[in-house]
C-alpha cells in the first residue's frame, strides 16, 4: 500500500512510519487492487491523534484516534479501518449476489447432460396476477405472446392460457 506520513508537532520519526506502514500493509489482504494511504500523526497537549485515510479500491474510508500513546492510537485506528473495510466489502458482495439474482430471474440457461439430447433450456420468471379468463385474452393479445401465466380469480388457482396453431386458445387448468 502506498503510504504518506505527515507528522504535526512531533519531531518526525522512522519507528513510526514503520509500525503504520506494516500494519497497513496487512489491510491490504482485504483490498483487490492497489490503495493509497494518508497518515497524520499530531499531538495535542498530551493528546497523541492518528488519522488515516484511505483511497483506491472505489473505497473512501477515514479512521481518527485519540489516546495517551500514539502506538495504541495507531493499533485503535487500524482496527477501525479493519471494520470498515471488511463492512464495505461485504455490502459489494451482497449487491453483486443480488444483482446476479435478478440477472438469473430475468433468463437463465440450465445445460444438461450430455446423454439427453434436449440442449439447452431457458428458464424465465414470470409474475402473475389474479384476473378472469376474458381478461387473460386481452392480456394475451396486448402483450402478443403464445402464452400467459396467471390465477383464475374465479378458482383462485394458476391456469395457463396459450394460443394453437389454428389461432385459437387453449386452457391448461388444474383439476379439483
Amino acid at each position: 500500500m502506498q503510504t504518506s506520513v505527515t507528522f504535526k508537532n512531533l519531531d518526525p520519526s522512522d519507528n513510526l512510519k514503520d509500525y503504520i506502514s506494516d500494519k497497513l500493509d496487512k489491510l491490504d489482504k482485504y483490498l483487490d487492487n492497489p490503495a493509497e494511504a494518508t497518515v497524520v500523526f499530531l499531538i495535542e497537549k498530551f493528546r497523541h491523534i492518528a488519522e488515516v485515510n484511505i483511497t483506491g479500491d472505489r473505497l473512501n474510508i477515514y479512521g481518527k484516534e485519540e489516546t495517551n500513546d500514539m502506538y495504541s492510537a495507531i493499533d485503535m485506528v487500524i482496527d477501525k479501518l479493519e471494520i470498515q473495510i471488511k463492512k464495505n466489502k461485504q455490502k459489494i458482495r451482497k449487491r453483486r449476489v443480488n444483482h446476479r439474482d435478478k440477472s438469473v430471474a430475468e433468463g437463465q440457461e440450465i445445460g444438461l447432460s450430455e446423454e439427453s439430447n434436449m440442449g439447452q433450456i431457458k428458464i424465465r420468471n414470470i409474475e402473475y396476477k389474479p384476473m378472469d379468463i376474458e381478461e387473460a385474452v386481452l392480456q394475451m393479445d396486448l402483450v402478443n405472446d403464445n402464452f400467459l401465466v396467471f390465477t383464475n380469480a374465479r378458482s383462485s388457482k394458476i391456469n395457463v392460457l396459450y394460443r394453437r396453431k389454428d389461432g385459437n386458445y387453449g386452457l391448461i387448468q388444474p383439476l379439483s
